[in-house]
Order: C-alpha cells, then sequence, then structure tokens
C-alpha cells in the first residue's frame, strides 16, 4: 500500500455475480495490486456467513472491510479480489485471483481461523480453480463448466455476471 501499488478500481463494482446453487450478489468493491500477468494463476472463491450481522450493522461491516485489505496484501501471491455482497442466503463471498494455487490455498486457510471468530459455525468454505485467470471467468463464466465441482455442490461456480 505504501508503494502506491494497491488500487481499487471501480469497473467491476456494480456487477451482479451469479452462481451454480441460484444465489447471487453483487461486487461492492475491487482490490488489485500491481503484478506481472501470472503464471499459473488461481481462482479462489471464498463463502461464509457471519453472526450477529443485521440491519445497520451490515453497510457497517460493508465500510470496516477496507480495515481487513492489508491483511491479503501482505500474502504473496495476492492479484486480485472481488468483494461480494451478501447472498440471498446471507452468505458473502470474496472472488480471488492468485499467482499460484499454493499460494490461494495457504491464504484460504489462514483466513479460515480469523472468520471461526466471527462467523456462523460450518458456514466457511473455500474452493480453489487452478489454471484460470478471473477475468476470463468474469468475460465467460462457462469456462468454469468444465470444472469438476468437487464435492457436488455448485455454490462457488460463477455461472453468469450482469449489470
Amino acid at each position: 500500500m505504501a508503494r502506491r501499488q494497491m488500487h481499487l478500481p471501480k469497473r467491476n463494482c456494480g456487477l451482479r455475480l451469479h452462481f451454480g446453487d441460484g444465489t447471487t450478489g453483487q461486487v461492492f468493491r475491487e482490490t488489485v495490486v500491481d503484478h506481472a500477468q501470472p503464471r499459473d494463476p488461481c481462482l479462489l472463491v471464498v463463502e461464509f456467513r457471519l453472526r450477529l450481522l443485521r440491519g445497520r450493522w451490515h453497510n457497517l461491516f460493508l465500510w470496516e472491510c477496507i480495515l481487513n485489505t492489508p491483511m491479503f496484501l501482505g500474502f504473496p501471491g495476492f492479484v486480485s479480489k472481488l468483494w461480494v455482497d451478501r447472498d440471498e442466503l446471507d452468505r458473502y463471498r470474496g472472488v480471488y485471483e492468485w499467482t499460484d494455487p499454493g499460494g490461494a490455498q495457504f491464504y484460504a486457510r489462514s483466513l479460515w481461523r480469523v472468520l471461526e471468530l466471527v462467523c456462523v459455525p460450518g458456514t466457511i468454505r473455500y474452493r480453489t480453480v487452478p489454471g484460470f485467470h478471473r477475468d476470463d471467468v468474469l468475460k465467460d463464466p462457462r469456462v468454469l463448466g468444465r470444472v469438476d465441482p468437487g464435492d457436488g455442490a455448485a455454490w462457488w461456480r460463477l455461472v453468469a455476471v450482469g449489470a
């Protein structure tokens, strides 16, 4: 941040992301760092449901998120994050790009420990999808159709993007 290599562009803010489980969420913030194009990119989708967050507290949470930014900027390999507002089931998501799958996995496991303190038990999950650039998936989410859903759930699979 001090080197001014972190940016909060607006180009994806307002996008509505549609997921394979039928839920949607709107991008409310984007964070990007100056980085060479990753040779071994990895998409990371994180989902969680916060405890005790209703009404005006929800809006406060959206602003408080900016304070969390230095946490993931310090992890090697971070490229970008789309901050996705709560869906119809009150679950939040983050859609990240990392320079490599190992960095994405390490971050997700570390984030899990922090989220456990503030989330409804059993609602934290993540999925790494090696070989995908975030912007390519945003342009054509159908590219994820060839990826095995893993646990049979499609909560992480982006299926459409709209305004």
